[in-house]
Order: structure tokens, then C-alpha cells, then sequence
């Protein structure tokens, strides 16, 4: 990105009649923030422009922020500080026209609609047109809520109050709160404020409006674990980092999402490909009793054929007894340990299991302010708080068999630090063990993160209905807005005797159709997949738990067996959506908007999503429940249980058991199923199956990679296979897609092709050339 642009103001009246149609000659200087200042438009994609308001000193360079990709973009189409009247203008795909006292600029497209229009106001607040539909997006979490906060409704459309965009920790519905003013409206545009932090007020039907954050002097003193629970300058960018008069806004047409999400791609960065292990179940530990204990619980998954691929160990301090001494540490506790942990991490390894640990940053006194990169800039002061010089205390762990980390806490660094972890934990274990993709799991995120591979999760929620309901409105507008990759503690981290086995079966089939798949919370045993069976829930850790006489429930395990065994059996679906994450900047988890744009009751949706493009889930959210309300778009679905037919347009009622939650595909999906695993790098021989939702034209990309390298960012040893449907003629063409650079070459393999709903299946060979399958269908 450039951080300073010549500019041409254009004031000569030859230029003005080429590039604007002027109805008044009356020059008027453009103030905003009470200033002067210049107005600069460029294109940014094919889908939006960028539009920077700045003081006349600051000679039209653009404040810096880690949220936007290092790129370059075009010289600025419109550059000026004086409009007589009326200035009228292109920039990409978009008509733009400027108007004076105060500064407006309206948008249209190529369709000549308007787009939206801002009004930058003397006061430094800035307006813009709200309309009809839903306001989604806008990060993680919701609103503070009350002493009856489950009785609240749950908000996913975003309209209707203000917005303080505090970042902050939360329990009960939401979890935290990672506020990014990101606004994704869904009857056609969207707006990013890149520059400077603003509170979002959304309280007017017809109008919403950006309000700069002012300086409040308490900034400036550096927040820690000590102070965190305040909120003077936590989570938002440093002091210093945006000036009066300078605002930094892109406006995007959303008419086509998928367009959309690109462009915002390319825009804050490219999300990279995680490894293939992190989308199997993680199994996340509290208060250890042993190293014994540690090996037993993975021994425990294999026995009773429940696919996992991680384990988590939480850090002492934050549980009577954890993997390290009192955190902050980087040293094994020893009494867990009791042999050499490489020794016991080998183990883990033995039986396919990735080792995952809980981390916690030094205070302020030994890591005043994460800055750098990996490897450094040569003008880079390696200090102690420099990335690399932190980084290079994990490498011991490293040696030992770690694989993975979860940064936890770090609440009080500023925006800027926030983005800095993520960059640390992905250059990080890049700089120990080159070519092996990085994995971490963080409690705070924003926009942009996705370049550093940005996982987050909600953290610590309430283990209630209420919260299972929030949760899927909370990871819809994060996936929307932040980060592609999001999940849950599956069953509330604060248990209560709320908690049973029915609200941790219902969230573990949510969390199956989540980018992360993780069960963690206090009174851990109950997190366990065959935890309510048993006749004792472990280590209580919290002054509510739940009841004793929930237990020895055997209708539990069975359940999350389903589940966990569904969600790896739809690996390769999940992995291509991860490639889609990186490709087309589109998220995982998805609102119905997305896909049905044009749908006036898919707009609004919270509590339902499409899992890709084909797969709509519906999460139960109620106790006791026996139906659950589902809206099918326009068109033709099926049961994913039954393959019963429904036409969509409508409302349905779904009757529901306790293993059953609604999924449905729609017509012309192509769903690539693959054989039962335990882990998701275990060999099996069966061939995949593709299922054929019949009825209507497919089309499905299937992305394949060696599942842990980076010879993916290169094209290399990846495999990208098209599969198209001809529902009129039934037949079905596989060939290689684009420009893809087969791994296995011209080695033949086996799809086992399956229409449904009949039934019917076939069982082909493939070998990397186009081929035709006729197809009955009967």
C-alpha cells in the first residue's frame, strides 16, 4: 500500500469540463472536521471505491493501518479541495458525484442506482443512507446485556441502537466483543471504515451515522492484566494513529455478494489455507490430573470410534493444574509431567493426535508493545517485546512436539498489537519449522486477520439455550465481517444447572457445522463426548455446575458420535470451503443472504445458514424441542437425513428428536462424502462418494492439497477438479478445473457416484482427463 500519493488537484477549468460536468461556477473550499481538506476517490475492486477525506497538511497520505493488505491502488481518479457546486465524476465501475457545504459524495453503478451517499459533516461525524433491510456484520458479538439477558432477543440485524464499539470480554448470549466497522447492508451496499475508529449509530430508520472516536487522554496510559477491565484504550488503534480531518472509507456495491467478498479480500488480505488437521474435533482440557490421564482420554476416543484430531491443555493459573508452571510460562508443569514431556507429546503424536497448548502474553513490564515481523526488517529494533525475540521463547515447546497454540488473554493490547499476534503466530512457527502451515485460536480479532490465518472463537460464554441461540447469530456476523474462521466452546464455558446433556448434544451438532469444532469449558468432564455418561462429572470448577442426577445418561454419546463422524465424512466439502475462505474471500459459515440475495425473508435470518453454497443447517436452540421452524429459499430441497423432498418459498415445520438436527440440501448440489476416519490424515482405500442432489444444473469445485505445506500459495501439488451436472440429459462431466496442477498426476481413482434421491450409484474411474458419465434417473 502506498503510504503517500502525489495528487494533482484538479482546478484548471480545462481538465474540470473532462472530467466533471459543473453546474455552478462558484468555488467552495471543502471543510471537514472544521478543516480543509482534500477529497480523494480511487478505485479499489470491481465492486467498490475508496474514498479518503485529508488535512491539507497531510498532503493526501492516508493513515496507516494493519487492517488493509500491503497493495498498491490506482492513482486517484477525483482529486480535489475546491468544488464549484457541482463536480461529477467516474472512478472504476462507479459514478460519483461531489457536492460542497458539507462534503457529500453519492455513488451509483454501472446501473445507474444508487449505491449510497455520505455527507462528511464540520462536526467529524459522518452520515449515510439506511433503507428497508437488515444491517449485518459489523464483527463478534452483540450488545451489553442485562440481569434478564435470557429473556433478551438475540441481534443479528444490526439496526436500531447505537453502536459504541467498545472491544471487550463478555459472557452470557455473546461471548466477546470484537467490534469492526464493517456494515454489510443487505439491499445492496456495504461501508468500511478503515479510518479512524468510530461508534456506529444505527438508532434512525433512514439515516446511520459514523462518529470518530475523540481522544479521552486515558489512552495513553498502556493497558495490562492489571487494568484490562477497563476500557480506555484497549482493542482500539494507538494514539497518534489518525489526525482530525482524515477519514478513510470504502463503499461497496453488494448486489452480488460473492463479488463483494472478493473484493474485501483483496482489499484487508487473502486468508490463508489452515492445515487440514484444525477442521477434525479438538478436545479441549482443564485442571490435569497426569500425564497417564492425558494419553488415556485420546485412547478413550480411539476405543470408542470418535474421531479427534487435537488436544488442548489449558495453563495453570487459569485451572488448578495445567500443562505449565503458572502462566505466563513456556516451562511443563512437573507434576503432570512426570517423564520428559517430548516423551509424552510423542505418545500423542503415536496415536495422531496434534498437541495444542494455552498461551498468555508477559505484562507490560517484559512486553511493553508488540511490534516487528518475522524475519525482521533490517531497521527493525529487536527488542524484547519485538515478535521475534517473544516468538523465539516458544521454541523450546517447539522442539518438544508442540503443534498449535491458543493465545489467550491479550485483552488489553491496542488494534494494532491484536493484528500483531495473529502475524506472530503465523511467522512464528513459519520461522522454527519453514513449509508447515501455522495454527492458532484467539480470543480477539478484527478485519484483516485473515492473512494470519485469524481464528477466533466467542470465548467465554454462559452454558444456556439463550446462548446456543446468540451463538449462531454471533458467528454469522463475525464470519461476515471478520474473519472466515470462527467457533464456540461447545457447551458454554461457565456451566450451570442449566447445563445437561441435551444442550451439550444440541451444541455439538452446531459446532459441527462450525469452521472450529471444539468442545472446552469449566467442569470439563462434562465436555467430553461421553462425559454425561458417566456417574461423575470430574473436577467442578465453578460455584454453579450441573446436577448430579443428569448423569449416567447413555443417550449422549451416540449423538456426538453421529456428528463428529458426519463432520469428517464431509472433510473434503469442508476443506473446499477453506480453499473457497482463501480463493473467493467467501466464509465458511454463511448467511442465507449470500446465496439468496434477492430473498426479502433470507435477509433477515439469524438462527439458520448455509454451510457453503449447498447445505442450509438449522441449529435446535430450544429444550424439549420436537419441530423446528425452517425457511427453504425458492426451489427445489431435500432432507439431508431422509432425502424427502420439500419445495421452498416457505416456512417449514421439522419434526426433531434428540439426534436429529434439520439439514438441507439443495437441487443441483454435488456433496463430495468421504469414507469414515478417525483422524482427518488416516489412509482409507474406499473411494469417495459424490452425491448428486437431483433436479436442477450443478456445478461443484472440489480443491484438493497435501493438507499441511504452503505449495498451495505456489499452485503447486494441488488438484482442482470440476464436477457438472446436466440434469436434462443426467449426465455428469468431471474434468480438471482452470489452472490446476494435478498431485497425483495421471493416477487413476475412484468415485462412487450416488444420485439422489433415488439412490442410484455407479462406481467410475477417474484419471485427471475430461470424462462424461450418462446417468439413469429414474
Amino acid at each position: 500500500m502506498k503510504k503517500g500519493w502525489h495528487f494533482l488537484i484538479l482546478r484548471m477549468s480545462f481538465l474540470a469540463a473532462l472530467l466533471f460536468a459543473c453546474t455552478s461556477m462558484q468555488a467552495q473550499l471543502l471543510i471537514y472536521d472544521s478543516l480543509p481538506v482534500t477529497l480523494q476517490i480511487s478505485e479499489s475492486g470491481t465492486s467498490s471505491i475508496r474514498i479518503s477525506l485529508t488535512p491539507e497538511e497531510k498532503e493526501g497520505e492516508l493513515p496507516y493501518t494493519p487492517v488493509l493488505a500491503d497493495r498498491d491502488y490506482p492513482e486517484p481518479s477525483i482529486s480535489v479541495s475546491v468544488v464549484d457546486d457541482i463536480l461529477r465524476g467516474k472512478s472504476g465501475s462507479f459514478d460519483v458525484t461531489v457536492l460542497a457545504d458539507p462534503v457529500r459524495v453519492a455513488v451509483y453503478n454501472g446501473n445507474r442506482k444508487l449505491v449510497q451517499e455520505l455527507t462528511f459533516m464540520e462536526d467529524g461525524s459522518v452520515s449515510f443512507i439506511l433503507d428497508d433491510n437488515p444491517v449485518l456484520g459489523m464483527g463478534e458479538g452483540g450488545p451489553r446485556m442485562g440481569r434478564g439477558w435470557r429473556n433478551e432477543k438475540i441481534e443479528f440485524d444490526r439496526r436500531g441502537r447505537l453502536h459504541r464499539m467498545e472491544p471487550r470480554w463478555q459472557a452470557n448470549a455473546y461471548g466477546s466483543r470484537n467490534p469492526v466497522a464493517m456494515l454489510v447492508g443487505t439491499g445492496g451496499w456495504g461501508l468500511f471504515v478503515a479510518s479512524p475508529w468510530v461508534q456506529v449509530d444505527l438508532t434512525e430508520d433512514r439515516r446511520g451515522v459514523f462518529i470518530p472516536r475523540r481522544s479521552l487522554g486515558v489512552e495513553t496510559e498502556v493497558q495490562n492484566r492489571e487494568n484490562q477491565q477497563q476500557n480506555s484504550g484497549k482493542g482500539i488503534p494507538p494514539p497518534g494513529s489518525s489526525v482530525p480531518g482524515q477519514f478513510d472509507i470504502f463503499i461497496f456495491d453488494t448486489g452480488e455478494p460473492e463479488i463483494f467478498f472478493n473484493n474485501l479480500a483483496e482489499i484487508t488480505g487473502r486468508a490463508v489455507m489452515p492445515p487440514r488437521w484444525a477442521l477434525g474435533y479438538m478436545q479441549s482440557h482443564r485442571t490435569l490430573e497426569d500425564e497417564n490421564q492425558m494419553i488415556k482420554i485420546v485412547e478413550t476416543f480411539r476405543e470408542k470410534q470418535i474421531p479427534v484430531d487435537a488436544v488442548i491443555y489449558l495453563g495453570t493459573g487459569f485451572c488448578p493444574r495445567g500443562w505449565n508452571t503458572e502462566q505466563p510460562s513456556f516451562d511443563f508443569n512437573p507434576e503432570v509431567f512426570k517423564r520428559e514431556p517430548a516423551e509424552v507429546i510423542d505418545d500423542l503424536h503415536d496415536l495422531n493426535i496434534k498437541v495444542i497448548v494455552h498461551m498468555v502474553p508477559w505484562d507490560r513490564d517484559r512486553l511493553p508493545t508488540l511490534h516487528g515481523t518475522i524475519p525482521p526488517g533490517t531497521d527493525e529494533e529487536l527488542d524484547d517485546s519485538h515478535v521475534l525475540n517473544f516468538w523465539m521463547q516458544h521454541t523450546g515447546l517447539v522442539e518438544n512436539g508442540i503443534d498449535a497454540w491458543w493465545p489467550d488473554e491479550g485483552d488489553w493490547f491496542d488494534l494494532y498489537e491484536r493484528i500483531k499476534r495473529h502475524q506472530l503466530y503465523y511467522q512464528g512457527p513459519l520461522y522454527s519449522k519453514p513449509d508447515l502451515r501455522p495454527w492458532s485460536l484467539h480470543r480477539n480479532g478484527h478485519l484483516g486477520i485473515a492473512k494470519w490465518g485469524g481464528w477466533v472463537w466467542s470465548g467465554d460464554t454462559e452454558s444456556s439455550w439463550k446462548t446456543l441461540e446468540g451463538q449462531i447469530a454471533v458467528g454469522i456476523n463475525h464470519s461476515l465481517s471478520l474473519s472466515p474462521f470462527w467457533g464456540s466452546d461447545i457447551g458454554g464455558f461457565y456451566p450451570n444447572e442449566e447445563l445437561d446433556g441435551e444442550l451439550y448434544a444440541r451444541w455439538f451438532q452446531f459446532g459441527a457445522f462450525c469452521p472450529s469444532f471444539r468442545s472446552h469449558g469449566r467442569t470439563w468432564w462434562t465436555r467430553l463426548p461421553w462425559g454425561w455418561g458417566l456417574s461423575e462429572m470430574g473436577p467442578k470448577e465453578n460455584r454453579q455446575n450441573p446436577l448430579e442426577s443428569e448423569l449416567n445418561n447413555p443417550e449422549i454419546e451416540p449423538v456426538c458420535r453421529k456428528y463428529a463422524e458426519l463432520r469428517y465424512r464431509l472433510l473434503s466439502y469442508n476443506y473446499t470451503l477453506a480453499w473457497e475462505a482463501r480463493a473467493k474471500g467467501l466464509p465458511m459459515m454463511r448467511a442465507m443472504w449470500i446465496h439468496y440475495p434477492g430473498d426479502s425473508l433470507a435477509r433477515g435470518i439469524g438462527d439458520q445458514y448455509m454451510w457453503g453454497s449447498s447445505m442450509l443447517i438449522a441449529p435446535v436452540y430450544e429444550k424439549n424441542a420436537r419441530n423446528r421452524k425452517v425457511y427453504l429459499p425458492e426451489g427445489k430441497w431435500y432432507d439431508w437425513w431422509d432425502n424427502k423432498e420439500f419445495s421452498g418459498g416457505k416456512y417449514i415445520q421439522c419434526k426433531v428428536d434428540l439426534d436429529i438436527m434439520p439439514v438441507f440440501i439443495r437441487s443441483g448440489a454435488i456433496i463430495p462424502f468421504d469414507p469414515p476416519r478417525q483422524y482427518t490424515s488416516q489412509h482409507v482405500d474406499e473411494p469417495l462418494e459424490i452425491r448428486i442432489y437431483t433436479g436442477s444444473d450443478g456445478l461443484y469445485i472440489l480443491y484438493e492439497d497435501d493438507g499441511i505445506s504452503l505449495d498451495y500459495l505456489k499452485n503447486k501439488n494441488t488438484t482442482i477438479t470440476e464436477f457438472r451436472w446436466d440434469e436434462k440429459n443426467k449426465a455428469l462431466t468431471i474434468k480438471p478445473n482452470g489452472n490446476s496442477v494435478s498431485k497425483t498426476g495421471s493416477v487413476e481413482r475412484k468415485f462412487r457416484l450416488i444420485l439422489l434421491p433415488s439412490g442410484e450409484e455407479k462406481l467410475i474411474s477417474y484419471n485427471g482427463q475430461k470424462i462424461s458419465i450418462k446417468l439413469k434417473n429414474e
